[in-house]
């Protein structure tokens, strides 16, 4: 598996993502009830997606702290942001359920992991190889 240093930008990228997914996650998981109503979602969704985003954050900042990362580590987060961007706009588009707040809210979202992917893509372009012989893969937590 190739790992590579990770550029200050894909840091940077990581973190805000994890700081953004964290928060909405965070938002989601305890108030999936009232959050479902104001966007015009299934509490069950609003739910588990919010945990999801709790458990996705907390990954982010362990690569983010990481000396070096997978390549596909970082690659699966690219791709998952690029089908979450994706999901949040089928989900807006197709949902006669969801409330004008819900559309603005899912739009937004894909708006952002869309600009997370992007900034996370040019970041790990602008990563260096790491060494295969390099001892250190991730720092402990």
């Amino acid at each position: 598996m190739t790992h590579v240093h990770p550029s200050r930008l894909l840091r940077a990228a990581l973190v805000i993502d994890a700081a953004a997914s964290g928060t909405l996650g965070s938002v989601q998981a305890a108030a999936s009830s009232w959050a479902a109503s104001l966007l015009g979602l299934p509490a069950g969704l609003v739910l588990a997606t919010g945990l999801f985003m709790l458990a996705y954050a907390a990954a982010l900042v362990a690569l983010a702290r990481s000396t070096t990362v997978p390549g596909i580590a970082a690659r699966v987060v690219i791709i998952g942001n690029v089908g979450w961007a994706l999901g949040c706009v089928a989900l807006a588009a197709f949902s006669a359920q969801v409330t004008s707040v819900g559309w603005g809210y899912l739009l937004l979202q894909a708006l952002a992991v869309a600009a997370f992917a992007a900034l996370q893509g040019a970041g790990l372009a602008r990563s260096t190889p790491a060494s295969p012989l390099s001892s250190e893969r991730l720092n402990p937590l």
